[in-house]
């Protein structure tokens, strides 16, 4: 097994390094912020994923997983040293690498002339590249390897998708390097693709793009099937048993959001008008994604007769999607901000993230203790995470408690039937 260093405690390094500690490798997880290491260091996890807790508790006892501040010493000792920090979208549209540079710079002369740098975090086609020659440049062995990565893990299963995923992606000048670094997932049983470095960073963007394609195309088919009188659940079952389609991915809703879609679509749309080519597909996925937050906001004001003015709105979700607790570029997050706009009074439940909310709403949306709070008194409930909470709640109850028992289920999750024999006047996404 090999000595690992992780930089990065966030969404992608905390589970990369709990899940290779698991694996059996000796893994030290740096991150800058000395609060959250502290935390991780006496087993407190406080991100929201199923499985990492218990992981990061059986890393920490056995002595496989080990968490420090700052990157430094942690490099020094590792044979694979994996880049895991944050990569947001600059001022322009494309990423912002400057955290990648300046760890790179800080661990290149500590390296062992035997270490691998393999980049994790979603960087443009070239960004591996560019590390190599930051790492030359900045005092490394000339014998220490670039590798890329890339991770493929969605907040909220990212544990089982490390563990169980459906390949692993590694880009390699050097099958050598391949090699080693595919040594790190031994025990995980899946396909291994063996790249360029340049084609492991745009099998990733690659990935996002077309998912996030793919949703933008089922909500634009459901709108149509709200204008030409079809049912999109019933489409949906009609498309999913073509192979060439397949399960997974067409669930209309209010839009993509979180930390990797929005800035990876606008990384790569960024890339490609650098270099000359006008990506008008993904362009149009990106406006089309925009626009469904204001069909929802347009489905509530209908509802409500034409006008939101001191309309109480009940919503329910306030996470980019259930089974985390980001709200980052969170649909729910943009409706809420648009209904207010618009006059509306709302008060908001989430099983998660109420306080990263609260954050970034501030006053202008109340946190509510639980749904049937929110709900209370309300003149339309919106539904617009796909909670279990919320497809398994007493609809009967909500209905009572509710000024008008109204509801615009962004999501489709509530039984049609139920809501109606539960006295709802139900609106949801392309829907009979």
């Amino acid at each position: 097994m090999s000595r690992v260093c992780v930089v990065g405690a966030g969404y992608v390094g905390l589970p990369t390094a709990a899940c290779l500690a698991h694996l059996g490798h000796d893994v030290i997880c740096a991150d800058l912020d000395e609060a959250k290491i502290t935390k991780l260091q006496q087993g407190h996890v406080e991100v929201l994923e199923g499985g990492l807790p218990e992981l990061v508790s059986a890393g920490l006892a056995s002595g496989r997983l080990e968490f420090v501040v700052g990157a430094s010493e942690a490099v020094t000792a590792a044979e694979f040293v994996v880049l895991c920090v944050a990569t947001p979208e600059g001022p322009n549209g494309g990423a912002d690498l400057s955290a990648v540079e300046a760890v790179t710079r800080e661990i290149a002369p500590l390296l062992r002339a035997d270490a691998v740098v393999v980049t994790k975090s979603t960087m443009p086609v070239g960004s591996a590249a560019g590390v190599a020659r930051i790492l030359q440049a900045s005092g490394a062995p000339s014998t220490v390897a670039v590798a890329s990565n890339p991770e493929f893990l969605r907040e909220g299963t990212a544990v089982q998708e490390f563990l169980g995923p459906h390949r692993i992606v590694i880009g390699a000048d050097d099958e050598t390097v391949a090699g080693r670094v595919a040594t790190l997932y031994e025990g995980v049983n899946a396909p291994v693709v063996t790249t360029s470095l340049s084609s492991a960073e745009m099998i990733k963007y690659a990935a996002n793009a077309f998912l996030a394609t793919k949703i933008s195309f089922v909500n634009e088919l459901a709108n149509a099937c709200e204008a030409l009188g079809a049912d999109i659940e019933e489409v949906i079952r009609g498309l999913e048993l073509d192979a060439r389609i397949g399960f997974g991915g067409l669930a209309p809703g209010p839009g993509w959001g979180g930390s990797c879609f929005p800035k990876d679509t606008a990384a790569l749309l960024h890339a490609t008008s650098a270099a000359g080519y006008a990506f008008e597909l993904l362009r149009t996925t990106v406006a089309v994604n925009t626009r469904q937050r204001t069909r929802v906001v347009d489905k509530i004001r209908d509802a409500c007769g034409g006008s939101l003015d001191s309309v109480k709105v009940a919503l329910w979700g306030l996470t980019f999607k259930a089974n985390t607790d980001d709200t980052r570029f969170s649909p729910a997050v943009d409706i809420a901000r648009l209904l207010v706009q618009e006059g509306a009074v709302v008060r908001a439940f989430d099983p998660a993230a109420g306080g990263a909310a609260q954050q970034e709403l501030g006053d202008l949306v109340e946190i509510a203790a639980d749904a049937i709070d929110a709900a209370r008194e309300a003149d339309v409930l919106v539904v617009v995470t796909e909670w279990d909470e919320f497809r398994n709640v007493d609809l009967a109850r909500v209905a009572s408690v509710m000024a008008t028992p109204r509801v615009i289920d962004a999501r489709n999750v509530i039984d049609l039937k139920s809501a109606r024999e539960a006295g709802f006047e139900y609106h949801g996404i392309g829907r009979l």
